[in-house]
């Protein structure tokens, strides 16, 4: 909607419309309690931007913040990578390697075949459009959660920590989170799927990233000491992921919400 200062339009969840014509930009509003400051930010896989006040009433300068840097909301939502969908014919990196999607002649279980001499791996799904995507996602899921459950088990066992309980998720912001054993509860880690999508390090690190929380929950120089000892340098992989992160959530942006 075009607020033009209409206050009373505001809302948290509400999206404005900022910018000169003939282009106009979507902005939705958020209220987050815990926010010190309005702020304007791009969420990648949304593909929108987002202005945060920390109160109701702060909304309305919100969305003036927002209407200021249309500007910089216009060029960064342009050099966002183009949106892509798992679709028959495509091939794409799975945990380092090249798998061929394909759709499978008849209605059978989704499934990666490995790579032979011959080819490649493929990954074989039935159905079309977000049927196939939806396919396909849930075979990628299978393969993060077994990858990460791999060297999730690895760095547990280097720091003699016991294997936390291991799950993944499609967060937005985060490729990773970990809680270390408590109350007679096990740890938890948890992985998001698109990791998958990355160069093996680039997963290994994530992995020896949240096994240190295992033992230190924080992100103190101690904490820095045991990842370097997991892993080594995890310049490279952070770099990675900054640089890549938007094209790996831009994919199955339309076809596949997993």
């Amino acid at each position: 909607m075009a607020w033009r200062g209409e206050t009373s339009l505001l809302h948290d969840g509400a999206v404005i419309s900022v910018g000169d014509a003939p282009v106009r930009l979507l902005v939705r509003l958020k209220v987050n309690r815990n926010a010190r400051r309005i702020s304007v930010r791009i969420d990648a896989r949304r593909r929108e931007a987002v202005a945060t006040a920390p109160s109701d009433r702060r909304l309305p300068d919100a969305a003036r913040f927002a209407e200021s840097r249309s500007g910089w909301i216009a060029a960064h939502l342009a050099a966002l990578p183009k949106p892509w969908s798992l679709a028959p014919g495509a091939v794409i990196e799975v945990y380092g390697a090249p798998c061929r999607l394909e759709r499978a002649a008849m209605r059978v279980p989704a499934r990666i075949a490995p790579a032979t001499a011959e080819e490649s791996a493929r990954l074989i799904a039935s159905g079309d459009g977000a049927a196939y995507a939806r396919a396909a996602v849930r075979v990628l899921k299978a393969e993060a959660l077994r990858r990460v459950t791999e060297r999730t088990a690895a760095y547990a066992a280097a720091l003699g920590q016991p294997m936390p309980e291991v799950a993944i998720m499609d967060a937005r912001m985060r490729w990773g989170s970990c809680r270390k054993a408590q109350a007679g509860e096990p740890g938890r880690a948890r992985y998001n799927w698109r990791l998958i999508l990355a160069p093996p390090w680039v997963l290994d690190y994530v992995a020896a990233h949240e096994a240190a929380h295992l033992i230190e929950a924080n992100h103190s120089p101690a904490y820095w000491a045991i990842v370097k000892r997991l892993f080594g340098d995890h310049r490279p992989a952070r770099a990675w992921l900054r640089a890549n992160g938007a094209a790996l959530h831009a994919m199955g942006v339309h076809a596949a919400s997993g």
